[in-house]
């Protein structure tokens, strides 16, 4: 079977997993006035990409996917409890567990999940996205830096829709945006590959503080 399907499948915006229910602050980031432009709209995800996701997002899910794929359980167990205890706010920790739950109920209804993945999973009292995303990839024999291609391009599609919605950036101008950023997304997965678990770490403020600013927002479209 053409391994590509399996990526495709798991990048895919149609996984029902309610991704498209979140933009991670940008909605407040729009909203303020932060983001108004597909120039300021690029300068956020710039940033996002290389000074958070890079160096601690990525760099942690590639650690669950490798640990799913060497059935190194203990340390995947460990990783999930440290993913679930760097959720910054409300809206973030909400949206890693709901989504990895959904991801959980999806996994547990397919037949290509092996018995000892399926034990894990059920083992995990709170299953988050990454955790979720791991196992996905270990059932459709997706390799590890696959599985962290296939996340960074699903976080960047997202937010380029959540864009589409709110300036409303158009479908052309998302086009643009995407080739500017296609090499910024490959340096991401490139350091993310690279840095050693000691280093692992981030420290996004504007992030958080957009997070919890759009916890209090009046009127808005998504979920964080």
């Amino acid at each position: 079977m053409n391994p590509a399907w399996a990526l495709l499948r798991l990048a895919s915006p149609q996984l029902p997993i309610g991704g498209y229910s979140y933009s991670q602050g940008l909605e407040m980031a729009v909203e303020n006035g932060r983001v108004n432009d597909a120039a300021s709209a690029r300068r956020w995800i710039s940033d996002q990409l290389l000074l958070n996701l890079a160096r601690f997002e990525a760099p942690l899910l590639l650690a669950h996917c490798r640990a799913a794929a060497e059935q190194n359980w203990p340390h995947l167990a460990q990783l999930c409890e440290e993913h679930r205890a760097s959720r910054e706010t409300r809206e973030l920790y909400q949206e890693s567990r709901q989504m990895g739950y959904s991801l959980q109920q999806l996994l547990n209804g397919l037949p290509e999940l092996d018995d000892a993945a399926r034990t894990c999973v059920q083992q995990c009292a709170e299953p988050h996205l990454a955790l979720g995303w791991a196992l996905a990839a270990r059932a459709w024999h997706i390799s590890p830096d696959d599985a962290l291609a296939a996340w960074l391009w699903s976080w960047l599609e997202n937010q380029l829709a959540v864009l589409m919605k709110t300036l409303p950036l158009g479908q052309q101008a998302a086009q643009r945006l995407t080739s500017e950023l296609l090499p910024l997304l490959q340096q991401a997965q490139q350091d993310a590959s690279r840095i050693e678990p000691d280093s692992l770490g981030s420290a996004a403020f504007g992030l958080s503080l957009a997070c919890m600013a759009h916890e209090r927002q009046y009127s808005r479209l998504f979920r964080s």
